[in-house]
């Protein structure tokens, strides 16, 4: 069974913030997908050309001076439909995480203990860094966007974000004990 391209709808989804070129798109993924659904530039492109050929969004060319000309992207009523019966579907499975950290704990001997409880320090930090972040996207959306009602389905995405960061740094706490007991 052939897996799905999510990208497809990620993008169609962005389309319909606002985001109606490749660079926007990017712009509003790093700033706030990014933290649970990556794309590359290498991806948006050759999704948004997939979008247009499928009629899911029409392009228009702007020309600029002394610049390639500007394509803009719009959802379709076809676009919409489709990004809404996506929406509506039932998740088909949980996802597994990636976790270079977890990969290497598990292949970790006794001996490596000084390396591991400095790979915890390390991995501990990125977390806090990360909580901190999502933090700073709080306050811009309660600032910038209390206004739309999609903020709401926003803080909502933004609090598992929250959530399992905590989760993960009191992972880390209670291992970094466990670890210093061998």
């Amino acid at each position: 069974m052939r897996k799905e391209n999510h990208t497809k709808h990620a993008i169609l989804g962005l389309l319909t913030t606002g985001c109606h070129s490749g660079y926007s798109i990017k712009q509003m993924m790093d700033r706030s997908l990014n933290h649970f659904w990556k794309v590359s530039y290498g991806q948006i492109y050759p999704t948004l050309k997939q979008l247009v050929d499928e009629e899911l969004a029409t392009v228009e060319e702007t020309a600029q001076e002394k610049k390639p000309d500007k394509k803009e992207y719009f959802i379709t009523p076809k676009g919409k439909k489709a990004l809404q019966q996506w929406v509506q579907a039932p998740i088909q499975e949980i996802p597994a995480e990636k976790n270079e950290w977890l990969l290497k704990l598990f292949f970790s001997q006794p001996e490596d203990r000084e390396s591991l409880l400095s790979h915890l320090s390390t991995y501990s930090q990125k977390l806090h860094e990360r909580f901190q972040a999502y933090e700073a996207i709080e306050q811009m959306i309660e600032s910038n966007y209390a206004d739309k009602q999609e903020a709401q389905f926003w803080l909502m995405t933004l609090d598992y974000g929250q959530r399992t960061t905590r989760a993960a740094i009191e992972w880390c706490e209670c291992t970094i004990e466990k670890i210093d007991q061998l």
